[in-house]
């Protein structure tokens, strides 16, 4: 089996429990991987992850693709067309002039910045989440901690990984998006919201302005920088890889699942629904008020994103298909996943389309677009709700997109428009449920592609692939609905009017009933 490495291209993606290394072909297809699993620590109140577990993680996951090359095409990898690196978004990594790191790194986890991220909201007219390095910052500042002072430069774990195999520190600025907000017209921080940030901490006397330490802003395609001899080493200290490949701008994990869906152009959108969902939609203009619901990012070619993020999605569909399993091998049934799943999740095709007064709310954690600190799963009926197998599944998958549909509502009032709409995760893994379930919630078209398990690590790996290949004048979104995207096989699911009607009906009931649930939070303890 011939492999031209040249025109091979590696991403590689720092999840938030697993760094994964892909290696596609000229054809976009992953053709080796790699992967390393790890965990975040909890060290004095703070979620980080310790620069030994960064780089030893790194350079484990590096060698296990190495291997799977070595296997797959006996050749030892020596040089590539080109890398991309890219990681969690958000967070706060803080270096001194000689680069050494200042605090732990502080991770998007963290909720430890709340008087910080509501000072500068108010201050720039702008959602600022507590997660963003800006809000990190200022909390520090705010914290009066010693090391602010000392600050030359501050990034995300994939601004911190390009700076040292590059000596760039540069940024993708869907990455950078997570930072400080991005002007979509010059594609650059805005610059009214430094300025309005150094006069705010101009009393504290630091020796540094803040357009100063913040990374160099980069969109999808432009070059940032190669692959250094120390980079080489550090990411592989064999010493068989070899310097001068070119890097793409790192980006973070928001538009590597965009670009891994397709959905860079206006008036498109995906959807992550897992364990915690998220939909992201591509705007046709800036949003006219301020929302603490929904934050706004960029594609990695600097168009304005809203993202609504929801911390609770499959959990309790994931908890009842436990007890059905239980149910199973009670009357000696053997089942496999993808029966048990499939046999609840079809049941709900033939329900009523608005649950028949069947109402859940999967809260395994607080939800903050509807002001949950905490949750408690909880199910609840109208005593002549017709009690089926189906109205049961439809409401639970109903009720995981509730606190969505919530989101989604703000943006359809400040006339947000979508056309089409990509679901990857693993409520799509059972085919047609959850897809037209979805298309009912956001009453759009919903795709889901065979490479929907693809993810992140091939997001940024068709990033680094188009700074290396593209045409003259050809857009991200060209490159991937022409070359990319054009032969793969994929599904659609128009909206059902009865369906959507259902959903709707079914949120009235799910905001009516909200005390309900918190009642739940405040009485069982």
């Amino acid at each position: 089996m011939g492999m031209n490495f040249q025109k091979a291209v590696l991403g590689i993606e720092f999840g938030s429990t697993r760094i994964k290394a892909v290696l596609i072909d000229e054809n976009h297809v992953p053709v080796a991987s790699g992967a390393h699993d790890w965990e975040n620590q909890l060290v004095d109140g703070v979620w980080t992850y310790s620069l030994d577990a960064i780089w030893d993680g790194l350079r484990d996951c590096y060698a296990d693709l190495k291997r799977d090359v070595k296997e797959k095409f006996g050749a030892t990898l020596t040089t590539i067309g080109a890398i991309g690196f890219s990681a969690m978004m958000h967070g706060y990594m803080a270096f001194d002039a000689k680069g050494t790191l200042l605090a732990p790194f502080r991770t998007w986890r963290n909720t430890i910045t709340g008087p910080a991220a509501a000072e500068l909201t108010k201050l720039f007219n702008y959602n600022i989440p507590q997660r963003w390095s800006i809000s990190h910052l200022y909390q520090a500042i705010l914290n009066g901690e010693d090391h602010v002072k000392d600050i030359a430069f501050f990034t995300t774990l994939a601004g911190y990984i390009h700076w040292q195999l590059t000596g760039r520190k540069a940024l993708g600025i869907g990455d950078a998006s997570g930072m400080l907000p991005i002007d979509p017209e010059t594609k650059a921080f805005y610059p009214e919201m430094i300025e309005k940030f150094d006069a705010l901490v101009a009393p504290k006397g630091y020796p540094w302005k803040l357009g100063a330490i913040l990374p160099e802003v980069l969109c999808a395609g432009e070059d940032a920088g190669k692959l250094t001899a120390e980079g080489a080493k550090l990411l592989d200290p064999d010493g068989d890889l070899q310097p001068g490949i070119p890097l793409c701008p790192p980006e973070g994990d928001a538009g590597t699942g965009m670009t891994a869906t397709n959905s860079i152009a206006k008036r498109t959108g995906n959807i992550s629904a897992g364990t915690s969902v998220f939909a992201m939609i591509v705007l046709e203009k800036a949003l006219k008020n301020v929302h603490e619901e929904i934050d706004l990012v960029t594609t990695p070619t600097g168009s304005l994103v809203a993202m609504v993020h929801c911390n609770n999605c499959t959990s309790d569909l994931n908890a009842w298909a436990g007890v059905f399993r239980e149910f199973a091998d009670a009357i000696g049934a053997k089942i496999d996943a993808n029966t048990l799943y499939g046999s609840i999740l079809n049941s709900a095709l033939t329900a009523d389309p608005d649950c028949g007064g069947v109402m859940t709310y999967g809260y395994f954690s607080g939800e903050h677009v509807t002001g949950f600190e905490e949750g408690r799963p909880l199910m609840v009926r109208m005593p002549d709700a017709r009690f089926t197998l189906g109205n049961f599944a439809r409401a639970v998958v109903f009720s995981a997109l509730g606190a969505i549909k919530i989101g989604m509502n703000i943006l359809d009032a400040e006339g947000v428009k979508v056309d089409r709409m990509t679901g990857h995760g693993g409520l799509y893994k059972t085919p047609v449920v959850g897809q037209k379930l979805t298309a009912a919630c956001f009453n759009a078209p919903v795709t889901v592609m065979e490479t929907a398990g693809e993810g992140g690590a091939w997001g940024i790996a068709l990033l680094a692939e188009y700074m290396l290949n593209k045409a003259e004048g050809e857009t991200l979104d060209d490159y991937l609905n022409n070359k990319v995207f054009a032969g793969m096989k994929s599904s659609v699911l128009e909206p059902d009017a009865k369906d959507v009607a259902g959903f709707n009906k079914f949120m009235e009931r799910y905001v009516a009933a909200l005390p309900a649930e918190r009642a739940a939070v405040e009485t069982m303890k």
